[in-house]
């Protein structure tokens, strides 16, 4: 893995639930904002399924509601949701057309992704939504570009995209400089943070020894790992 310099205009990220930018891309987007960049979020769902006991139409409000307040501290005021519902996503195409849309919009010269591969490792399964999400994501770059794919707007053409979170990534991201907003950030997931119980990912410190780990393969105070696809 080598470190990769990327200092975006513009970025839309693309994921499937509140929370999932915030457990390490987060960091990015925060050192991202700080330089001046733009960057704006958009989720496929408002992770109503997400808080086991707490019932789902309350769950989606107070995700939500936890989403921008988490964006805030990184610099994102732009925060979109998507209905797809939370745990079963599977309009592929729908995705696409929505994704394609909201690309040619914002027009970003960076597309932020989540892990869309089989597993996060060795025996370690990634869940349905983040694969049909971030596949969908990738396919709508693309499809973004073609103005005869989903017509009646402007393609655009996005750069590059950064994968989050995969298992087989690339390169690595010095985001040292963005570790204590990024561990803010998924402080806001209040809610969610208690309903994990005692799951070591419910305690936000977790981020800032997860990227440190990161960023020691690379000779770097803390770093995202990404996988790197280019348009």
């Amino acid at each position: 893995m080598e470190l990769l310099e990327h200092t975006p205009r513009r970025v839309l990220a693309i994921v499937a639930h509140p929370d999932d930018i915030e457990y390490g891309a987060a960091a990015a987007v925060a050192m991202w904002t700080a330089a001046g960049a733009d960057c704006r979020y958009l989720l496929a769902s408002r992770g109503e399924a997400g808080i086991d006991g707490m019932d789902p139409e309350e769950a989606a409000r107070v995700r939500e509601a936890e989403q921008i307040r988490s964006a805030g501290v990184v610099g994102v005021a732009v925060v979109e949701f998507l209905s797809h519902p939370d745990g079963t996503i599977h309009d592929v195409m729908a995705l696409r057309n929505e994704f394609a849309l909201a690309i040619r919009r914002h027009t970003p010269d960076t597309v932020l992704l989540f892990n869309h591969r089989e597993s996060w490792g060795p025996h370690a399964r990634n869940s349905a939504d983040h694969r049909t999400v971030g596949n969908a994501a990738l396919d709508a770059i693309a499809d973004a570009g073609n103005r005869w794919i989903f017509p009646g707007t402007e393609p655009h053409h996005v750069e590059l995209a950064l994968v989050a979170g995969s298992p087989e990534a690339t390169h690595a991201l010095d985001v040292s400089a963005g570790v204590d907003r990024a561990v803010a950030s998924l402080s806001e997931h209040r809610a969610y943070l208690e309903g994990l119980g005692e799951h070591p990912m419910a305690d936000p410190e977790f981020l800032r020894a997860f990227l440190e780990q990161t960023g020691s393969s690379v000779g770097v105070p803390a770093a995202l790992a990404v996988e790197v696809w280019r348009f």
